[in-house]
């Protein structure tokens, strides 16, 4: 593909940038600068998702029966491209709307997608995803949250952690254990829960960066009716494959500082670009983010075709995620005493290399580890032998725990 503007991108490009113009700057005037993580900067955020897709610009390949602005992946990209320029960024919905409500989208049945994906589309409510488990890491089939079907509901118990965004959450997806007699991949069950329920307690944990995006979430005795569930009995690894393949393409996206920030930070850093070094590094960060974009494109040819992303997602995840934290590095280091100076109002650049520096290693973690990560492009992408697997046919409840 030709991911140049042809003429009608172009002209959809000038429409979005004279929008976002014109409804940033009321935005701003509205709500101003309001800090992250406070009710100020959740209202923002979700006037400005409304406000979106008011005009058609949230969810723009979906069908506008549904809320969406029945687009194309292209548009899309080129939106997220001015949108980012604009410098109108919020991520309550990013994973509402890129990863839990698709699975909806894919299981659920004509009612509750009807009730959920229109208020998620204009930002009336928040989703979350809640797949990590204390013992499991990145082994999402590691899941000991348990479901015991009661009649017409199920009754849950356990606790899921790093989920991202919980405490603002309305709803979420949960995937459980039903089925301790089947192999782990096998007796796993997916449901749509309320987060608000009284059985359902969130627990912000703090972070390195001063922030606390991620959430320690428990369950006690957590009742769901039978019509929560998404998919199947048992088919709750094939609903996570769904979710998961989306969230690596998110997070593969993610946005921090890149090769073009650290340069104009370089110019800036008397000696800096004298040090050759530093220019091979540089070069690498450069070849690294082409090769990026270009893997990109292959994900939005397969999207273009109607194509659900496949693994190839993982490439970009772990090049984005390891490259801003090398790079952000960098640069602190280069700022040399004034680097621990992470006050947005004196740093340079506001500080962004410091918060994408403290961010970075849990962005490698998000979304499945490094090693996992690895092992999917591996067996998936070029096809070589899987690994050794002992527990691939032994029954849950036979697995060893350690204790």
């Amino acid at each position: 593909m030709d991911f140049n503007d042809n003429a009608e991108e172009a002209a959809y490009r000038e429409t979005a940038r004279s929008w976002l113009a014109k409804a940033g700057a009321e935005h701003r005037k509205t709500f101003g600068e309001p800090k992250p993580n406070t009710p100020e900067h959740k209202a923002a955020a979700k006037a400005w998702q409304a406000e979106k897709a008011k005009a058609g610009y949230a969810c723009i390949t979906w069908p506008k029966v549904i809320g969406g602005g029945g687009g194309t992946p292209i548009q899309q990209v080129i939106f997220n491209q001015e949108e980012t320029k604009a410098g109108i960024a919020y991520g309550y919905f990013t994973i509402g709307l890129g990863m839990c409500v698709p699975t909806v989208m894919a299981f659920a049945d004509d009612a509750t997608k009807g009730r959920f994906v229109g208020p998620a589309v204009k930002g009336e409510e928040i989703w979350c995803q809640l797949f990590s488990e204390p013992a499991g890491g990145s082994d999402v089939a590691a899941t000991r949250t348990r479901a015991v079907q009661d009649g017409d509901d199920w009754v849950i118990n356990g606790q899921k952690v790093w989920t991202t965004g919980a405490q603002h959450s309305d709803y979420g997806i949960l995937l459980v254990r039903t089925d301790v007699d089947a192999p782990k991949h096998k007796g796993m069950t997916m449901f749509w829960i309320d987060m608000r329920d009284p059985a359902v307690e969130v627990r912000p944990i703090h972070q390195a960066s001063g922030g606390s995006e991620f959430n320690e979430v428990y369950f006690t005795d957590l009742r769901v009716k039978d019509s929560q569930r998404l998919g199947a009995p048992g088919d709750g690894w094939k609903v996570a494959l769904v979710t998961l393949m989306n969230e690596r393409l998110a997070v593969g996206g993610s946005a921090g500082p890149n090769y073009g920030e650290i340069l104009e930070l370089a110019r800036e850093t008397p000696g800096t670009l004298a040090d050759s070094a530093f220019r091979e590094r540089l070069a690498d960060w450069y070849v690294a983010a082409e090769g990026l974009k270009l893997t990109r494109f292959r994900t939005m040819t397969a999207l273009s075709k109607g194509q659900t992303p496949g693994p190839e997602s993982s490439i970009g995840k772990i090049i984005s995620a390891n490259q801003l934290q090398e790079l952000s590095n960098a640069a602190v280091e280069m700022e040399d005493q004034f680097g621990i100076i992470a006050d947005p109002d004196v740093a340079p650049m506001r500080a962004a290399f410091q918060q994408s520096l403290l961010w970075a290693p849990g962005l490698r973690i998000a979304g499945g580890t490094d090693e996992i990560l690895k092992n999917i492009i591996a067996e998936r992408v070029l096809g070589l032998p899987g690994d050794v697997r002992v527990d691939k046919d032994v029954a849950f409840k036979d697995m060893p725990t350690g204790r």
